[in-house]
């Protein structure tokens, strides 16, 4: 099967709906009340620091997304450069990173639906409820890319509506004094806090993988991925404002519930709740398209056996590598081990990242002079990917040793995948 039955039926619109999913999922709801503890009113003020930092990561992969047209994202990029083993490496920590994220995701949308329904809270009819998710997820990207885009556009529109209608109706209650602080914040573990935000914005490389299903995504992903993070770094900003500014009086787990009841009552807290819900399914909806492609992509380059990419005959969708992540994200949401999961993925995708910084100085030279022309260009430089690797690099440094554990199992177990299938393959000859 190759490639090229992939229809290529995504858009710019959708493409801004992707990276946007891949970033504003569950972060954002239970973030500012653990901000305004510890940095008071300077808290907005961490999301434009943080957001200037990273985004010399995205721009980075903006570039290096530039010079690809076909499926798998990093895959492609680091195998073009490091050869197979390392890109599959580089795509199986970022599979495995988003897959965990998933998973994670899952049980958070049930424990916000819990405020809702006591049945979400546990047992039997919890794991139901992730198996109908899961599988709903499934068949919907089962039966086309469009089918699967459609949901993300709809899914964003049921977000964004309730959060934009909070920085609204929020706007009154900023003053000069919220907005421009006198006093700098003293953190006891500045590393922790910065690593928390950073987590918030991580997910943007969701769309990298479906450039095989993407119209121009050599100028389309590039362009989606530099401005939709301008945007979501000022709506963390001014939610984050808006949080400081009203003080809710309840911080807890779930700040944006209570902000929500302050502003417009008991039907604001139940708003949220629906909001929250619907962000965390537009953030997996996107992780389910980007990591399926990018075990159809390794696939096709020979590092996974040829199952995982292919294709459905009706739909052209990548179906084995859909199915195969269902059951993983099943398994893992069910079994109480994933919110361990979830913190080493994220360190993998840290890793994942600087490893693909590092590949765009030999990606470059190795480009013909028309792609080098028309790539993004990136000014100074190698000042801003170098940034860029060094805000990876502290984000690791903040990983505890457990979560290194997991990392290098997560190395071992994709190590062994890639030379069991070294054998078969020359089994097969």
């Amino acid at each position: 099967m190759s490639e090229a039955k992939l229809k290529r039926d995504i858009g710019p619109l959708a493409v801004g709906f992707l990276v946007l999913n891949g970033i504003i999922g569950a972060g954002i709801f239970g973030l500012p009340g653990r901000l305004l503890d510890v940095a008071g009113a300077f808290s907005p003020w961490l999301f434009i620091i943080s957001g200037i930092l990273i985004i010399t990561v995205v721009w980075t992969f903006a570039s290096l997304a530039s010079y690809f047209s076909n499926t798998g994202g990093p895959v492609v990029y680091v195998s073009s450069v490091y050869g197979p083993l390392l890109g599959f490496q580089t795509g199986w920590l970022l599979y495995v990173g988003r897959v965990a994220a998933f998973a994670a995701n899952i049980n958070l949308l049930l424990d916000y639906a819990a405020y809702l329904w006591d049945g979400a809270s546990g047992g039997l009819t919890r794991n139901i409820m992730i198996f109908i998710i899961v599988a709903t997820l499934l068949i919907i990207n089962i039966l086309g890319i469009k089918k699967a885009i459609n949901a993300i556009n709809i899914l964003t529109f049921l977000k964004l509506v309730p959060l934009l209608l909070m920085m609204l109706l929020g706007f009154q209650y900023i003053t000069p004094a919220d907005l421009l602080p006198h006093d700098l914040p003293t953190f006891d573990n500045a590393g922790t806090i910065i690593l928390l935000i950073f987590f918030a914005f991580t997910g943007f490389e969701s769309v990298l993988a479906s450039a095989g299903e993407t119209k121009n995504p050599k100028k389309t992903i590039p362009r989606a991925l530099i401005i939709v993070f301008l945007v979501i770094t000022l709506i963390y900003f001014i939610i984050q404002l808006v949080y400081v500014s009203v003080a809710p009086p309840n911080n807890g787990a779930a700040p944006l519930i209570e902000l929500g009841r302050s502003l417009m009552g008991p039907i604001g807290g139940v708003i949220i709740i629906f909001a929250a819900i619907f962000s965390i399914l537009g953030n997996v909806t996107g992780i389910v398209i980007f990591a399926s492609r990018t075990t159809f992509a390794m696939a096709h380059d020979g590092s996974l056996p040829i199952w995982f990419g292919k294709v459905h005959e009706k739909y052209r969708t990548p179906v084995n590598s859909l199915i195969f992540q269902a059951a993983f994200v099943f398994l893992l949401a069910i079994s109480g081990t994933f919110v361990y999961l979830a913190v080493a993925g994220a360190l993998a995708r840290m890793f994942g990242y600087a490893i693909c910084i590092l590949a765009l100085p030999a990606v470059r030279r190795n480009a013909d002079a028309q792609t080098l022309k028309n790539a993004t260009k990136i000014p100074f430089g190698y000042l801003i990917p170098l940034v860029g690797l060094l805000v990876c690099l502290f984000a690791m440094t903040q990983a505890e040793p457990r979560n290194w554990i997991y990392l290098f199992g997560f190395i071992a177990v994709g190590s062994l995948l890639y030379f069991i299938n070294s054998k078969l393959k020359k089994r097969a000859v």
